[in-house]
């Protein structure tokens, strides 16, 4: 849906070395790494109750369609709050300003994909969280314990993510299952790939690149677009192998 990198929206505090002594204290990156994680685990009970209640509510799901300049208004919520807190550093650093903010964009967010997901069928939506839960954590372990350090590739997985964009765009054109699945695994490699990205952006700790641990709204933010695409592109993938 969105997300390339911290200037992947314009402008977080990332910076190569300069903030080593921040993150220089066990405590400090371990007090701010259970923040990011308590917050992100907030987002996602969130956006699950809303796919919940589009999936299981038929109400909910007849009001939806009945008001459909709802969905338009939580899109134009979702990106503006997106932007601001990307780009505005007052924004996303001042309590109780970036709760607020961070919590309108995962109502609408929330609200949007509840709307997609209310389209695929309850089980294909199901298996896409179950496998988007077993990946996401796999993913975050590797990206703790590995050496790689991956927050070197923010170039490469920029450039990645705009051969994805344009690909969707001929997408519109040329429709064919294998394509479908073709785009979709590649969407889900890419944010996979993100997600390693941006958990050791938010770890710290010796990596050439680390986020200041003042911004633990815009690194929740990051690992819950990360999230959030990852899984409708697995919930692509199913569907389309399916043929759905």
């Amino acid at each position: 849906m969105y997300d390339p990198e911290a200037n992947k929206y314009g402008g977080a505090d990332y910076s190569q070395f300069d903030n080593t002594m921040a993150f220089s204290d066990s405590s400090i990156r371990a007090g701010f790494i259970r923040k990011v994680y308590a917050i992100l685990l907030g987002q996602l009970v969130i956006t699950m109750a809303f796919i919940c209640f589009f999936l299981y509510c038929e109400p909910v799901q007849e009001y939806a369609m009945k008001h459909v300049g709802l969905f338009y208004g939580a899109l134009a919520v979702t990106f503006v709050t997106m932007i601001a807190m990307a780009c505005c550093e007052s924004v996303r650093r001042q309590f109780p300003t970036n709760m607020i903010f961070l919590v309108l964009f995962t109502i609408c967010e929330g609200y949007l994909l509840g709307a997609v997901s209310s389209v695929y069928d309850k089980d294909e939506v199901l298996m896409a969280v179950g496998i988007t839960a077993v990946v996401v954590l796999a993913i975050t372990i590797f990206a703790f314990q590995t050496k790689y350090d991956f927050t070197m590739m923010g170039g490469f997985l920029l450039v990645a993510l705009i051969i994805l964009i344009c690909f969707g765009f001929l997408m519109i054109f040329f429709h064919s299952r294998v394509l479908s699945v073709v785009y979709a695994s590649l969407g889900a490699l890419i944010f996979a790939m993100y997600l390693v990205y941006d958990t050791q952006i938010m770890m710290g700790g010796g990596k050439m690149y680390s986020i200041s641990p003042e911004e633990y709204i815009f690194a929740a933010l990051n690992l819950y677009l990360d999230i959030v695409n990852l899984f409708l592109y697995i919930l692509q993938i199913i569907s389309a192998a399916r043929g759905d």
